[in-house]
Order: structure tokens, then C-alpha cells, then sequence
């Protein structure tokens, strides 16, 4: 690890990244740190809000519409920012982390927009951080190349940037630090680095390029999260000359409490807002969480069999539709995550039909566009939209009125149909673990089984584990998941792991183990993942908290 240095207030511990200093100059970390600085406050008072949010509900007060809020929802004359440059079409969206590999097929797939994320499908590892900024900025000066150890060259195809997929950068959330740049000894906000350094290096050209600097927001909870970024983009915005609403955000509406705020979300952002996004996985994932401990009217059952047409999704992904559209804004539905095995005819044909269906049940619900894995399915997913949408660019005029705000609908989770299954446990175990191994080794995308798995499904994964033990849940067949069947599970499933030299699994179960299996619920796992365990090739990771016996576990939950 290099010795600390310290530029303009902010102290680097990274390990050198080859070419960091085109990112970190002195301008761009003084802007930063004024973000930072200017917000740092506020925004943990809004994480302490989360907290009591989750308690509050976790005593029985189910999240509802908010009383003081009901002018501006009732207020119909409101309506957000005109649809920006390169973004009147949405029709297909492809995700993916911004290493340079993927950042090259992303703009060559021939979807209209790239969601270019440095949060969920990306390890935040110092050399991540600072190659997803180069690499983005690289693509927009059209110098981006990438062979292989195989020799196989990747290359833009598009002559200019218009040419190309819309970038939509996706900054880290709110909760996340980030541990290598410090400010009076305390990390600064993942997000406001990940924005800020974009949005300095970047907004220009972007502008000059007929585009702009657009942003997904992640993990939003609430509208008052919602207005601080926009007190950021303001800022941001002054600080650098870039005229006001010249940035444009997505939100994604990936957090139960969220869904009860999205007309109010779209009003503190409105001179900045996009749209909204149905981020389904976060979603399930957040239900889970937020009611773990309410009993078994919460009680979900496999993931693989919480659809998009249990009641609970097809009442969240309506009312998003008419939200946006009663505003002038979008809304772009969800992940379709399988990855195709072009040595697997059949599946690949079963799964293709899937992701059809998916994407009909969207367009024909209104939804302006469509999030994807690969770039195999962008033709698939255009498709659907093209025989709804024809040559218009949207259907943001498809208001759904037919659409009642129903607040009892989006937490109808009993009416969820399905079952816990043996196979379902394993499958968390293996997925949950399989994933954060490949996390800590910087690859926070991971193929596994044929689906395209990122930090939150990971996280669905582990907290279903923690529910279903802390409920007592019964299989169809009758057993009781307990803590001690878990853990012969995932002896079982981990023997069956394949191993190799310089694996973190190791690591990664002793992560799983303490995010499912532990008395405390960890309210994100890449929080303890991230401070004790992510560590540069020459940085040592810090000393881990051992988790407790078996024996002394069991007695402290009785």
C-alpha cells in the first residue's frame, strides 16, 4: 500500500491505480470535497432516519401514503423537466459495471441507453473506482480498446457518441463510504465521489457531444433522500457554470418505503427528473428486510417463485407507470438477468421466451422501456417494444388512469403464491455465496446458472436464510428451517464448490454465515463485506470479527 497523501483537504490510501492522477487532479477533489462537505450532515441524519423508519415498522406501522405530502399529489398542474437530449427513447436499457470489456459491448449492443453502474453489478475496489472513471471517460473521447490474453480486440463501433447507446451513470447509494479518500479522517460518500468525478471530468463533453450528464439514483428510501441529490445537482451545477436542469435523473424505486413516496420523489427532483425505474430485485430484497420480523404474513416464499405477477409486483410496477406518466416522466421496467449459453440450444429457447413474456407484460402496462443483461437480449426486448410503441419514441401519454394509488396493494405480500423449498435454501446458500466471492475478487457481475447475479439478489439470498430461520418457516415438506439445518446445508453446498488458486471462498462464507446466519441483520451485506474484508492486491484486510459458536448462538436467541 502507498504512504497517505493529501490533496486539497482529502487524504488518498489507495494503492496507486495506473493513470489515477488524470482523475484525482487537485480541481477535481476540491469539488468533491465541497460536495461532500456541503451534505455529509444531512445525509446521515437522513441514514439515521432510515433506521427508525425500519423500527417503526418492525413495532407494526406499515408504511403509508404520507398525510403531509397530499398536496403535492393531489396538486395535478406539476409536471417534471422536458425530456432531455438522447433520451427520448428508452425502449431497451443495458446494464452493466463499467470495466472496459463491458463498457465497449454496452455502446456496440444497440440498445438506445447503457445504465453505466459503479454500484450494484460493481466491487467498489480502489482500482475499480478509478478505471470506471477513465474507462468512461475514455469512451467519450471514442480511445477505448480492449484485447484479451486470447488476443481478441473489442473496439467502438460508432463513429460519435450520438451514434451510440445514452450513458446513464448509476453512482453509489447513499450508505456506502468510500474508505480510501478521507476527510478529517472519515471516508467521504461513495455516491458523491462516484457522481462528483463523473460529473467534473465529464459534463462538458458530454454537452458539447449533444447529450448530457445523466445519473440513475440508487436505494433511494425517501423523498427527503431525493432532495438532497438535488441540492447536490444544483450545486454541482453552479459550481462549474453547467446551466441549471442541464443534469437528468432516473430514480430507481428499489425500497418499499420508496414506493409510497414516487410522486413525491419526482417532485423534489423535477427540474432534474427522467423517470423512474422498477428495480425489482432491490425491491423484493427490501420487503424482506424492512418486515423480517413481522410474522408470517410476510413470509415470502422461494425466489424464483416472487414474480412480477404476484400481487404485491403487479401493484408496485402499475402505480409506478401512472406516477410517471401523470408527471411527464418515464418509467423503465425491470431486469431481465438471464445470460444466454449459445452451447445450450433448449434452454437458451425456454429462457428467450421468458424474457418475451417479461417484456410484453411491461410494454403492455405502459412501461416506456426495458432493463436487460446482455446484449443478446436487446433484440428481443426492442422487439416487444417496437410492436407496441411503433415509430412514437415513448408512451409517456398512456397515463393509466385506470390505476388507483392503493397503498393496502403494495404490501399484499400474503397473496404472494408459492413455497420454501429445500431447493431454494441451497440455492441462496450457493448463489449468496458464489456471488460474494466473486465480489471480493472485483467482480461485482456474476454468471451463475445462466442468470446474471449482482448485489442484490445476493442480498435476497442471505435474508431470506435469516426470515425464514427467524420465522420458523416450514418447506412443503414439512421441516422447520432452523439454523442448525442451514448450516448442514451450506456444509453440503460448500463441499460442492469449485475451488482455485487465489478463491476468496473462504472469505465469502464467513461473510454469508454472519449476514444470514447472525442474531444481527446487517442492513446491507457490502457494508461489513466492504470495511473488513475488500482489500487491494498489497493492502491486508482487517482483522474479522469471528462469528459466535453454534452453542452460544442458539442460547442467545432462546
Amino acid at each position: 500500500m502507498n504512504d497517505p497523501i493529501t490533496l486539497n483537504g482529502i487524504t488518498l490510501t489507495g494503492t496507486y491505480v495506473r493513470r489515477q492522477e488524470e482523475v484525482l487532479t487537485a480541481q477535481a477533489l476540491d469539488f468533491v470535497a465541497r460536495l461532500h462537505r456541503a451534505t455529509k450532515d444531512r445525509r446521515q441524519e437522513l441514514l439515521e432516519l432510515r433506521e427508525e423508519r425500519r423500527r417503526a415498522i418492525a413495532r407494526g406501522e406499515d408504511p403509508k401514503f404520507l398525510e403531509e405530502t397530499r398536496h403535492i399529489r393531489e396538486d395535478s398542474s406539476w409536471q417534471v423537466a422536458p425530456i432531455a437530449p438522447g433520451l427520448e427513447d428508452r425502449r431497451v436499457e443495458i446494464t452493466g459495471p463499467v470495466d472496459r470489456k463491458m463498457t465497449i459491448n454496452a455502446l456496440n449492443s444497440g440498445a438506445k441507453v447503457w445504465l453505466a453502474d459503479m454500484e450494484d453489478s460493481s466491487t467498489p475496489s480502489w482500482s475499480n473506482v478509478i478505471n470506471g472513471q477513465l474507462n468512461l471517460t475514455d469512451a467519450l473521447d471514442r480511445r477505448i480498446d480492449f484485447t484479451t490474453d486470447a488476443g481478441k480486440e473489442y473496439k467502438l463501433r460508432g463513429e460519435k457518441l450520438t451514434d451510440m447507446p445514452t450513458i446513464v451513470m448509476r453512482p453509489r447509494g447513499w450508505h456506502l463510504p468510500e474508505k480510501h479518500m478521507l476527510i478529517d479522517g472519515e471516508p467521504l460518500a461513495g455516491g458523491i465521489v462516484d457522481f462528483g468525478l463523473y460529473f467534473f471530468h465529464n459534463a462538458q463533453r458530454l454537452i458539447a457531444q449533444g447529450r448530457g450528464p445523466y445519473f440513475y439514483l440508487p436505494k433511494i428510501e425517501s423523498h427527503l433522500e431525493a432532495r438532497l441529490w438535488n441540492d447536490v445537482f444544483i450545486m454541482a451545477q453552479n459550481l462549474l457554470g453547467v446551466p441549471q436542469g442541464t443534469i437528468r435523473a432516473t430514480v430507481l424505486i428499489e425500497t418499499i418505503t420508496a414506493a409510497f413516496e414516487m410522486e413525491e420523489i419526482l417532485y423534489e427532483l423535477r427540474d432534474h427528473a427522467a423517470g423512474l425505474n422498477a428495480g425489482r430485485w432491490d425491491y423484493i430484497f427490501s420487503v424482506i428486510k424492512n418486515f423480517r420480523t413481522r410474522g408470517p404474513r410476510f413470509v415470502l416464499p422461494d425466489r424464483t417463485q416472487v414474480t412480477m405477477t404476484a400481487p404485491f409486483m403487479r401493484s408496485y410496477t402499475e402505480q409506478l407507470v401512472r406516477a410517471c406518466h401523470r408527471r411527464g416522466a418515464m418509467a423503465i421496467g425491470g431486469m431481465a438477468a438471464f445470460i444466454p449459453n449459445r452451447r445450450k440450444p433448449d434452454v437458451n429457447a425456454i429462457a428467450m421466451e421468458q424474457v418475451r413474456a417479461d417484456k410484453t407484460r411491461e410494454a403492455g402496462d405502459g412501461f416506456d422501456g426495458s432493463w436487460v443483461a446482455h446484449p443478446d437480449l436487446v433484440p428481443v426486448a426492442r422487439e416487444v417494444f417496437d410492436s407496441v410503441l411503433g415509430d412514437r419514441p415513448n408512451q409517456v401519454d398512456r397515463k393509466r388512469e385506470d390505476v388507483t394509488p392503493d397503498d393496502r396493494g403494495l404490501l399484499n405480500i400474503a397473496g404472494t403464491e408459492g413455497a420454501i423449498t429445500e431447493t431454494g435454501i441451497r440455492t441462496n446458500i450457493e448463489v449468496g455465496i458464489q456471488y460474494i466471492e466473486s465480489w471480493l475478487r472485483g467482480h461485482g457481475a456474476a454468471a451463475i446458472k445462466n442468470l446474471m447475479e449482482d448485489a442484490a439478489t445476493a442480498e435476497i439470498s442471505r435474508s431470506q436464510i435469516w426470515q425464514w430461520i427467524h420465522a420458523h418457516a416450514i418447506t412443503n415438506d414439512g421441516e422447520i428451517v432452523t439454523e442448525r439445518w442451514v448450516r448442514e446445508l451450506l456444509d453440503e453446498e460448500f463441499d460442492k464448490l469449485p475451488r482455485f488458486d487465489g478463491d476468496r471462498f473462504d472469505d465469502a462464507r464467513e461473510i454469508f454465515e454472519t449476514v444470514s446466519l447472525g442474531i444481527d441483520f446487517p442492513a446491507f451485506l457490502t457494508i461489513p463485506a466492504y470495511e473488513n474484508y475488500l482489500a487491494e492486491k498489497d493492502e491486508k484486510p482487517r482483522r474479522r470479527r469471528q462469528p459466535q459458536p453454534q452453542r452460544e448462538r442458539e442460547m442467545a436467541v432462546a
